[in-house]
This record gives structure tokens, sequence and C-alpha cells, in this order.
């Protein structure tokens, strides 16, 4: 899934860097769905950093057309892949569109905004990838129009193992710019975590839903 180790330890840098990703495993985080978390992930903010937000504006085009050529077509994932998507368009002259989550409740209630033609290529981007949920039913709605789906480049990915699966059920190749493993690398190195701390962020990732329980 990650083609450049390189690239991979200086994105995930990034991200902890401007605390787009924060690791906590003495104090977790609570997520939206009750579980409990060693780590918090918003790759929105690298927006707010124009530095950050050019880097990886660069790399996530280089990995779309490295992995995948050029489509017709860059989609983001609404919301939180939206801008990040317009970038990489933006840098590949491309033309964008993207999902919604649901259909809008009004006017010509768009699942999918922009201009499309059935039959175009697409590339789809994302922010994130937890279990790849939302990333495949934009994908579903993508297909249900016509278009074709190449694959999916995101910034950063947990690794879980119902990603992997979820992806090759969905037969949808995807890439991702960094991943956890990588982080925990890159966050020891700089001294962001203690070496006796890896065992309990590597424990959830193997088995989150279960963690401290």
């Amino acid at each position: 899934m990650i083609n450049d180790k390189d690239r991979a330890l200086k994105i995930a840098e990034l991200l902890l860097q401007v605390k787009a990703v924060k690791l906590q495993p003495n104090e977790p985080f609570t997520w939206a769905s009750g579980m409990k978390s060693p780590i918090y992930c918003d790759n929105r903010i690298t927006l707010s950093h124009p530095k950050v937000r050019t880097h990886i504006r660069q790399m996530m085009s280089e990995a779309v057309i490295e992995n995948f050529g050029k489509p017709d077509v860059i989609v983001g994932v609404a919301t939180g892949a939206i801008a990040i998507g317009v970038l990489v368009a933006q840098e590949l002259g491309l033309p964008f569109i993207y999902v919604r989550s649901s259909a809008k409740g009004h006017g010509r209630q768009n699942l999918i905004e922009g201009a499309f033609e059935a039959g175009q290529e697409a590339v789809v981007i994302e922010d994130l990838i937890s279990t790849g949920g939302s990333s495949l039913k934009a994908v579903d709605s993508l297909r249900e129009a016509g278009i074709k789906v190449k694959g999916l480049t995101a910034i950063f990915t947990y690794g879980f193992e119902s990603a992997v699966s979820n992806f090759n059920n969905a037969e949808c190749a995807y890439t991702t710019l960094t991943d956890y493993t990588t982080l925990l690398e890159k966050a020891l190195a700089s001294n962001y975590i203690e070496k006796k701390q890896l065992t309990l962020l590597r424990e959830w990732r193997m088995n989150p839903e279960n963690w401290q329980k």
C-alpha cells in the first residue's frame, strides 16, 4: 500500500508536527463509536499549514500517477477529503467532483456533486482510512453512476485487517501516503513516545474493539 518509505516517514513527521495526529496511549481518546483509542487523527488540520498542505498535495498527486495513471476526474469523499481532493485535481489539471454520504434532501437531491459522464475513469481521494466503510460507500455510488474507479489514495490508514479485507472484497485497489506502523516508527525516533509505550500502541491496532477492556 505504501510504495515509498522515505515519503511515508516524512508525511508521518508532518502529521505529528502540526498535531493532525495525536498519540496518547496513557490517556486514550474516546471515538464517536465509544471505542477507546490511543490515537486521534484529523488530517483537516494540515490544510491550515501552507507548507504541509503543499507537500501533501504534491505527494498525493505523485501517488495517484504512480499507482493508477492519470484518470479523467479526481473524486473527493465528503466532507473530510473535499479540500485535499480539490488540491490534487488542481495539481494534476483535472476536473473534480465529490461524493456525499447521502443524497441531498432538496433541489436535485444529488449524491455526486460536479460535472461527470458515465464511462469516465476516476481516482478517489480520502484523508483517512479506518475500516474503509465510508470510502467504499463512495466507490459504490460512483460505480452505480457508471464511473470506472481506478483506485483510491488516502493520506493515512490505521492498517486494520478489516479495511484490507473490505477493499479486497470490493475489488478496489488503494494506496496511502503513510500508515500507523510508520507513524509509530517516526514517533519513537523523534521521542514523541517512549519505547515502553509501543506495546500498548501496537496492541490497539491488533484488537481495537477490545483494547484496554
